[in-house]
């Protein structure tokens, strides 16, 4: 179910971005890019887990999600200039 998921949240930014490429309207890629990078490596983080992986790959892929995150209320928190 997990890899389902996946999936579909890659179609979805895969839409996203085609719909915006196309049409020059919807959201810029550069707006939830890292938001749903945060994501997958979060749910990628889940998937080490139920496969019994090394506790290292579930670390690394915690560490990626809370840098892609970080980065992207970094670059927020810049762009309103606070």
């Amino acid at each position: 179910m997990l890899d389902g998921i996946i999936a579909l949240t890659v179609l979805e930014t895969a839409g996203l971005w085609l719909y915006h490429r196309l049409t020059g309207r919807g959201l810029a890629p550069g707006d939830y890019l890292l938001n749903l990078l945060s994501g997958l490596c979060l749910m990628a983080g889940i998937r080490t887990v139920l496969m019994g992986a090394d506790w290292r790959w579930t670390s690394l892929c915690l560490l990626s999600a809370g840098c892609a995150h970080g980065a992207d209320l970094w670059l927020r928190w810049r762009a309103r200039g606070a």
